[in-house]
């Protein structure tokens, strides 16, 4: 347990810290549960409508410092390749 007055408020504000980036992450990662729900279901058109929405919610966890822009960038880059591999597949 913290000893000295700032300890226990850098406990205070590092537990904040700590469930508000777990609600942005839990957030994102439903967000993403959910476009992979709709490729898997086949409507590609409401995948890549709803592509964009997923992009906004990695960059706003990137911005508030939950995810390391490099992880965005991986996490973006294999969503848009499941999204083409899905229209590809559709197309043949």
């Amino acid at each position: 347990m913290p000893n000295t007055k700032s300890a226990w408020k850098n406990l205070r504000k590092s537990e904040k810290r700590r469930l508000r980036n777990k609600a942005i992450k839990s957030a994102t990662k439903t967000y993403i549960k959910k476009f992979l729900k709709l490729l898997e279901a086949g409507k590609i058109d409401e995948a890549r409508a709803f592509l964009s929405e997923v992009y906004k919610r990695v960059d706003m966890a990137v911005s508030k410092g939950v995810f390391h822009r490099n992880k965005a960038a991986r996490i973006k880059s294999r969503l848009t390749q499941k999204l083409n591999r899905a229209m590809a597949s559709q197309a043949a």
